[in-house]
């Protein structure tokens, strides 16, 4: 997180979270969704303005993060904003480094974070690859199917099937956070 986020946080400690106004697809694009957007659609339905600013990007990168309940926010200096995710809270980016039996394959998120350990694969029931890392659970993006395929016949992955309804409960993520209900007097 950055020192001028934290710094934000200890001076406004009680800012207000934000919800729907922010979301992840599954090529690993942010999006905002204003009130008109919101009303329009779900998301991914209905996506919103596509976050094309780089620095903005790289700030919302670095600023990301979640909540013991699995629910995904950027921490927008005081004020946590809350992500809805179509399919993960990464996206993997996988490469393919070098061909024949000495190939080998290189992961990165969406966040610009390299992976060192996959540690299983999964196939959802819409035909999607998502791999379980040390960065975290993530859906691989559609431009980098052929390489991830070239790792599944290469035996580097063995893919396991589960539903997609299945996966935020047993990887622990939300896919469209909402307030928590107030507790008290």
């Amino acid at each position: 997180m950055d020192d001028i986020v934290k710094a934000a946080l200890k001076k406004w400690p009680n800012v207000p979270d934000c919800y729907g106004w922010l979301a992840l697809d599954a090529r690993g694009d942010w999006y905002m969704r204003d009130e008109p957007t919101q009303a329009a659609g779900p998301f991914p339905q209905v996506k919103g303005s596509r976050i094309t600013h780089v620095k903005l990007q790289e700030f919302i990168h670095r600023n990301y993060e979640h909540d013991d309940r699995g629910a995904w926010f950027f921490q927008n200096g005081p004020q946590r904003v809350y992500l809805q995710l179509e399919a993960a809270p990464m996206v993997m980016g996988v490469r393919k480094e070098r061909d024949g039996p000495q190939a080998r394959f290189t992961v990165e998120t969406h966040t610009g974070l390299p992976v060192q350990e996959v540690k299983a694969c999964w196939l959802d029931d819409q035909g999607r690859l998502f791999l379980d890392t040390d960065r975290g659970f993530g859906v691989v993006r559609s431009l980098d199917m052929d390489a991830a395929a070239d790792a599944v016949e290469a035996g580097v992955w063995t893919p396991q099937e589960m539903a997609f309804a299945e996966m935020p409960a047993r990887f622990g993520y939300c896919l469209d956070p909402r307030p928590q209900a107030k507790t008290g007097t």
